[in-house]
């Protein structure tokens, strides 16, 4: 009997040792590999149990007399299932935790992209607001060189009107001028 317990113990140390190394290979591992030691470890697990389980059973059939050398090494064995098991969860709950801060890190940076597309919505609604208005600033800055044009246009014929009117009363001043001396010329030889 006592041969069988020594396979199972066996079988113990060959899965435990795997177990241990698996686990230390947990947090440089990440994704699908991660995930599939994972499982393996957790199935490991569940077989170093059974095996706990048939050990168990094998001390009970052991006489009384050698029965508690094989109990003290069963829980022996026990207290090391339970550290792996122990150490199992504290990788898993170290990576947890790591996920967490890897979340609260991507949360914080989505805060600051919808932040800044906020900041970049108002930023394009006000260029649209000053674009609108340099547009009406320019149309209206068209229609004034338009108007400014007219007026030129009107202000040169008015100065050109006066200069002819002023020609005009000069001509006809200088005729009323010759007419008068004239009519006084011929007014002094008729006399």
């Amino acid at each position: 009997m006592s041969s069988d317990f020594e396979a199972y113990e066996q079988d113990f140390g060959t899965v435990t040792a795997e177990i241990t190394n698996k686990i230390g290979k947990i947090p440089k591992l990440s994704g699908e590999e991660k995930t599939q030691l994972v499982l393996n470890v957790d199935k490991q697990l569940e077989e170093v149990r059974e095996l706990m389980e048939q050990m168990d059973l094998e001390v009970r059939e052991i006489p009384i007399q050698s029965r508690a050398m094989y109990n003290s090494r069963l829980k022996s064995y026990k207290q090391e299932m339970e550290k792996l098991e122990k150490d199992f969860r504290a990788h898993l709950l170290d990576n947890t935790e790591k996920l967490e801060r890897s979340s609260r890190r991507l949360e914080a940076g989505y805060q600051i992209a919808v932040e800044t597309e906020q900041v970049g919505q108002e930023i394009l609604s006000n260029l649209h607001s000053d674009r609108e208005k340099i547009q009406r600033a320019r149309e209206r800055l068209r229609e004034t060189d338009a108007n400014l044009g007219k007026s030129s246009r009107i202000l040169t014929g008015m100065l050109r009107r006066i200069i002819q009117n002023r020609i005009l009363v000069f001509i006809l001043g200088a005729i009323i001028l010759l007419t008068i001396i004239l009519a006084i010329y011929f007014n002094l030889r008729g006399h």
